[in-house]
């Protein structure tokens, strides 16, 4: 896979013209668009729907929390949609990941395509730090947490996890080679953090292991987002070559 396209872009704006203008700012220079919480309530599925009849990937990241039943027809919808990814809550417990993996499979064949949409659980939100998961009941550090989530995840049958950059080194060892690691929280050395607890630059990120980065606003916010997506790429391009090289020698 190229480099390339290992970057999802967050459309985390307010509209639809705003997400699209970016998604037209970046087409051929990253491999999918997350289409999140904020234009997804605005704008509904079109914003989605027009970047899968357009070529793109999607990457639906809505969280589903619910009872099974309703998760299952949430993510049915979200495969009919054509999209690539979408996540679940972990916390949401077995049932209900394995019911978003019926409801992906089943649009699967109503579309008559052979790889339904990937499921991806999310771990601990990387804006939580370890006083934030003790307040809401998580027992253990940030990285015991999140590797006990991973592995019921694992456990359920899902593609993959969502994780900070600071776990992922050890839900690799945890869960394997095969196992899908996307990671947010990811900031240019020279960026700032915003409201993430737990980040990363995007080399270390590919250095440990992450298959997905999803970058937000070091791209979005730039004067040049294609520049900046093919100089992060160019980055991740290096610490990757390493890997590669060492993998050829094994």
């Amino acid at each position: 896979m190229p480099t390339k396209e290992k970057i999802i872009v967050a459309l985390d704006v307010p509209s639809a013209d705003a997400a699209l203008q970016v998604a037209e700012k970046l087409h051929g220079h990253v491999g999918m668009f997350k289409v999140g919480s904020e234009v997804f309530t605005a704008e509904g599925p079109v914003v989605a729907r027009y970047l899968v009849a357009s070529g793109e990937q999607v990457f639906l990241d809505l969280k589903f929390h619910d009872i099974p039943n309703t998760v299952r027809a949430a993510a049915h919808q979200a495969g009919m949609l054509g999209a690539s990814l979408l996540t679940v809550h972990a916390s949401g417990g077995r049932k209900m990941m394995e019911a978003a993996l019926d409801g992906v499979r089943a649009a699967a064949r109503a579309r008559g395509v052979a790889r339904p949409t990937r499921v991806l659980a999310v771990t601990a939100l990387t804006s939580l730090g370890a006083e934030d998961l003790a307040e809401v009941g998580f027992q253990g550090s940030p990285e015991e947490v999140v590797v006990r989530l991973a592995r019921l995840s694992q456990a359920a049958g899902v593609d993959g996890v969502v994780a900070s950059p600071r776990e992922i080194a050890v839900i690799r060892q945890a869960c394997g080679p095969n196992f899908l690691i996307v990671t947010p929280g990811i900031r240019p050395a020279t960026g700032a953090s915003d409201d993430q607890a737990r980040t990363a630059t995007p080399e270390s990120a590919i250095r440990a292991g992450a298959d997905y980065l999803v970058i937000g606003r070091p791209i979005t916010g730039s004067p040049d987002p294609a520049a900046a997506a093919d100089a992060i790429a160019a980055g991740m391009e290096i610490a990757v070559t390493p890997q590669m090289s060492q993998a050829h020698k094994s």
